[in-house]
């Protein structure tokens, strides 16, 4: 099948840029609307997008972050949400963001599993290690944890929530009323898991999906990050401003993985873009120009102390001079640096830096015509920086419209991307293999030995 170019929906009810709700286009209650989602979610199905994708934190606010009042503030549990829309939709694929730092792998296979099985083999997991005191003050800590050991943490974490999906071979379940048995014991399996983190016997009490198990998403961009990634991931969402530091980051997962004996085309690496559409430049211009005009001043405040660590409080700086020097935190330090590389390569002030973030939070923003918007995903797709893009509509819906109506026509024009769904599964769709289960395949050779 020829490469085609994988798209992720990044759909917060909320909006995405930091002052979407204030839009007259979006509905200033859409991040706790089930209704507004719903619309989300078949919108994005329209477009033939692989999946709906949603961030998650526990606390109030972005990163824990109470200053401002932008809609970030609260909103649904994703993996409940999704399984409420699955049944209104037939091929969109749902990828909810769950923490290794504060939850534990029986729970967190157990509801991707469920949600798997609620829409048929189209989930997925974003594994994320969870940062900011805040958040760590709401599950008995005072202070949130070290970097490393959140990915350490993260890593076993990972481990025992695979070895819980396997715990049922994929037909395991005879369900036979006539003899009465319902399911074959040899095909169940214990966890028995014994680590420096968890403690996990198992079985989980879950079956297998049409598509084996949920696909799952990591986010790092560290060098942690990217060895949990080259290690367990399927997909990978990624920040990049250059295209140059896009295809070292593609290139280095890609040998990673095939150094840990992984098939590199078995892990798409999908950059985050948030696209200002317009018919005409000027028009594009007008729709970034009008949202930016909506920022409340303490919203881009607050939004930049979170990215940069949180140690630094920007109140009292002068709005119109640089970003003041911050110390690296225990925080998500790729975006911390991130951050500071936006500010220095483009001199901005600290007014322009929070005007320049706020519509994706240090992920690449393009403005411009349809055709502008396709040549640079092109560009990134064939030249070793992406095997596809999360979407990040700055406003909703208005900005996902755009997107669908005039950005993905030019993309299946160039023949980049998909006119119809290829499966029904969230795998079949991306172009990911079904997981075997290993205790399945240690069965087969069993039985071939014999």
């Amino acid at each position: 099948m020829t490469r085609k170019i994988r798209l992720g929906a990044f759909l917060p009810g909320g909006g995405q840029h930091v002052a979407s709700w204030r839009h007259p286009d979006q509905p200033a209650d859409g991040a706790t609307s089930f209704e507004f989602h719903k619309q989300l979610a078949l919108t994005a199905e329209r477009g033939l997008f692989d999946a709906y994708f949603l961030a998650d934190g526990l606390a109030v606010g972005f990163g824990g972050a109470r200053e401002g009042g932008n809609a970030r503030v609260a909103g649904f549990e994703p993996v409940t949400l999704f399984s409420a829309l699955a049944p209104f939709t037939t091929h969109l694929g749902f990828i909810a963001t769950s923490s290794t730092t504060y939850e534990e792998p029986y729970t967190t296979a157990r509801k991707f599993a469920s949600l798997d099985l609620i829409s048929e083999g189209r989930a997925g997991w974003n594994v994320v290690t969870t940062t900011g005191d805040l958040t760590a003050q709401n599950f008995n800590r005072d202070t949130q944890l070290p970097h490393a050991d959140r990915y350490r943490r993260a890593a076993e974490h990972v481990d025992v929530v695979r070895k819980l999906w396997e715990s049922f071979e994929d037909d395991a379940f005879i369900r036979d009323k006539e003899s009465g048995v319902f399911f074959d014991p040899a095909k169940l399996h214990d966890t028995d898991h014994r680590g420096e983190h968890f403690s996990v016997r198992g079985p989980l009490n879950v079956s297998r999906s049409p598509q084996g198990h949920p696909v799952i998403v990591q986010a790092g961009q560290s060098d942690d990050g990217r060895g949990l990634a080259a290690a367990t991931a399927e997909v990978i969402f990624t920040a990049h401003q250059h295209i140059e530091t896009a295809q070292e980051f593609y290139r280095d997962i890609k040998a990673r993985a095939r150094g840990l004996g992984r098939n590199p085309d078995h892990i798409l690496v999908m950059p985050g873009v948030s696209a200002f559409v317009g018919r005409t430049e000027a028009e594009a211009r007008e729709k970034y120009d009008r949202l930016t005009s909506l920022i409340v001043e303490e919203d881009g405040i607050g939004l930049l102390n979170g990215l940069t660590g949180g140690t630094l409080d920007l109140h009292g700086f002068d709005l119109d001079g640089p970003l003041p020097p911050a110390p690296p935190t225990e925080g998500m330090k790729s975006r911390q640096a991130l951050i500071r590389q936006i500010a220095d390569e483009n001199n901005f002030t600290i007014r322009q830096l929070y005007q320049w973030i706020a519509s994706a939070r240090g992920h690449y923003t393009i403005v411009g015509t349809p055709e502008k918007i396709a040549d640079t995903l092109q560009q990134w797709f064939e030249n070793e920086a992406a095997d596809g893009f999360n979407i990040l509509p700055p406003w909703l819906p208005t900005a996902l419209d755009d997107f669908v109506d005039l950005v993905i026509p030019e993309l299946q024009r160039r023949g980049l991307f998909r006119t119809a769904y290829e499966g029904r599964t969230l795998r079949e769709n991306l172009g990911l293999p079904f997981p075997a289960n290993r205790w399945a395949a240690g069965h087969a050779a069993l039985q071939a030995a014999e």
